[in-house]
């Protein structure tokens, strides 16, 4: 049995060690030792995958696309008609006159966590990054041609930037006339919001009666966001939502295989792209037919749409169709209000169900406290305090063990020769002892759950960017920048196994004083958020279990 257990915890410590040099290599720009990570190119001027799109190139947009399917180029690089840069005290977004397309979105007063000069980026059409929102008509009828994202359109001229006092901003274009229908696209910016009201109305001048469907698209690249830390994950990618299926997150390796789930008809929902903090989401909240969709378009290059079945319009008649389009940080209270489960798009993971009420704790300490920093700590005093008993059951289980640790240590010399008459005298000791060797490990075990759920809201939550705590940490999502708060909460891990009585086998207890070492490396570059959340739940804990010692005499 002694010789498993060793064999097990080498395992876990070279495991560990190879895991920690694999996350170090990405830190610092090296493959992985599992496979490259590096950043796949983003298609840029190449053909467009025909037989994932069969659509026609930007050049012949006019052309007639294979029935119900939407129009996608991955050659997305270079501008391709006039562009027009909106601001307002929240974004600053650039569209371009072919298609209508969002092209650009730099949100105001988010600063870039790798240049803090700068303003997070989230749209983007570059060499470097695609991200981009799309919307058009398609057809279900063979042949069918109508105005799509690749169409020039024409842009009304109006102001351009919200003026003092204003409410809102709009950019109105309309689309050249193909087959007599025309599609005429208004943006809505408004005031201190990250949404951007978008109205289509399909003008059909034409002879005869049509039944366009409208695709609402967001078209990005597979490449995680830049900056993202190698010592911890998260979710890139799109997602789906459905009162019937809920929150579906799609992998871009399920859609590389075809084999993603969701599902594909509702006549409610949304589709969202996520990214640490920030997403962006179509919403149309009147309840009405829908289809989803998720496609690879091109090298490293990926979709997902919803289309919206707007019946007939006859000749001489114009159909009206609103969606909002939000683009911006995952506050969770302001996401919640847009759409019925977009809150979702903040990645608690397995846990959610008890991260929710935490993050509402949390953001009513800080309402209390003011400061994000003091808040998370009075959230952990908190849950210390609720789970006291539990923990000073476990605490005076280890002070009997270590109590007993000498007479354990004389018989394990005495006997070491003797294996199966050691196991059999050290379960004797603990009877006679009244001593769970397995009591310490229950009550832990059970409160678990509740501190990795506030681990995943303290990692997700985006009001951690940029909020201040004390003197040199001024930005909780961010790493210490001189490393302090690592070194505490090592020391504070290292003084917890002082407390705790040392195993008997001795590679135990060798590997108890390694581990904390060991993972304690990752905590140098995980945000200060989370290293001061450890390090008050360590100092919690040596308060406790010292105190228990003590009344023991331990």
């Amino acid at each position: 049995m002694t010789d498993i257990r060793r064999t097990l915890l080498w395992v876990v410590f070279t495991m560990s060690l190879v895991l920690l040099w694999d996350a170090w290599n990405k830190h610092t720009g090296q493959p992985s030792i599992f496979g490259p990570q590096t950043a796949k190119p983003v298609a840029a001027g190449s053909a467009p995958a025909a037989s994932a799109i069969g659509v026609p190139a930007p050049s012949s947009s006019a052309a007639a696309a294979p029935a119900g399917s939407v129009p996608n180029d991955p050659g997305t690089a270079a501008a391709r008609g006039e562009q027009i840069t909106v601001t307002t005290d929240r974004v600053k977004a650039v569209l371009d006159s072919q298609g209508g397309e969002l092209v650009y979105l730099e949100l105001l007063g988010q600063r870039d966590q790798n240049d803090h000069s700068r303003n997070v980026v989230l749209f983007d059409r570059s060499a470097q990054r695609v991200y981009l929102a799309q919307t058009g008509l398609i057809s279900a009828v063979p042949g069918a041609r109508l105005p799509n994202h690749f169409t020039a359109m024409t842009a009304v001229p109006g102001a351009r930037t919200l003026a003092d006092g204003a409410n809102d901003v709009q950019v109105r274009f309309e689309s050249q006339a193909i087959d007599g229908v025309k599609l005429v696209k208004t943006y809505t910016f408004q005031r201190g919001q990250y949404t951007v009201g978008v109205q289509h109305d399909v003008v059909n001048g034409s002879a005869q009666p049509i039944k366009p469907e409208l695709y609402l698209q967001l078209v990005r690249d597979g490449n995680p966001p830049p900056g993202e830390s190698a010592f911890y994950s998260t979710f890139t990618g799109p997602a789906a939502y459905t009162e019937k299926s809920k929150f579906r997150k799609i992998e871009f390796k399920h859609i590389e295989k075809n084999d993603a789930e969701y599902e594909r008809q509702a006549d409610n929902g949304w589709i969202a792209m996520v990214q640490h903090y920030f997403a962006s989401a179509w919403l149309v909240n009147t309840q009405q037919p829908r289809e989803f969709r998720a496609e690879k378009v091109g090298n490293n290059l990926y979709s997902v749409a919803m289309v919206l079945p707007l019946g007939e319009v006859a000749a001489g008649q114009t159909k009206t169709q609103q969606a909002t389009l939000f683009a911006g940080p995952q506050e969770e209270n302001k996401l919640a209000e847009l759409a019925p489960g977009l809150d979702l798009v903040k990645d608690y993971g397995w846990f959610h169900i008890l991260s929710k009420p935490l993050f509402w704790l949390l953001t009513q300490l800080h309402g209390f406290l003011g400061n994000w920093g003091w808040a998370i700590v009075a959230l952990v005093v908190l849950l210390k305090i609720a789970f006291y008993w539990l923990n000073a059951s476990a605490y005076r289980s280890m002070a009997k063990m270590k109590a007993i640790n000498p007479k354990i240590q004389e018989m394990r010399e005495r006997l070491k020769d003797k294996p199966q008459q050691m196991q059999q005298e050290m379960m004797r000791i603990y009877r006679e002892e009244k001593v769970n060797p397995l009591g310490s490990c229950l009550p832990i075990f059970l409160q678990m759950p509740f501190f990795i759920a506030l681990y995943w809201v303290l990692l997700s939550s985006v009001e951690m960017r940029d909020a201040p705590w004390i003197l040199w940490i001024t930005d909780l999502s961010a790493k210490d920048p001189y490393f302090i708060l690592p070194i505490v909460m090592t020391a504070t891990s290292l003084f917890q196994v002082w407390l705790n009585p040392t195993p008997p086998d001795p590679m135990q207890a060798k590997m108890m004083w390694i581990m904390p070492l060991v993972f304690s490396v990752m905590f140098f570059f995980f945000p200060a958020g989370l290293v001061l959340y450890w390090i008050t739940n360590n100092l919690l804990t040596i308060a406790q279990q010292w105190f228990i010692n003590k009344r023991l005499g331990v």
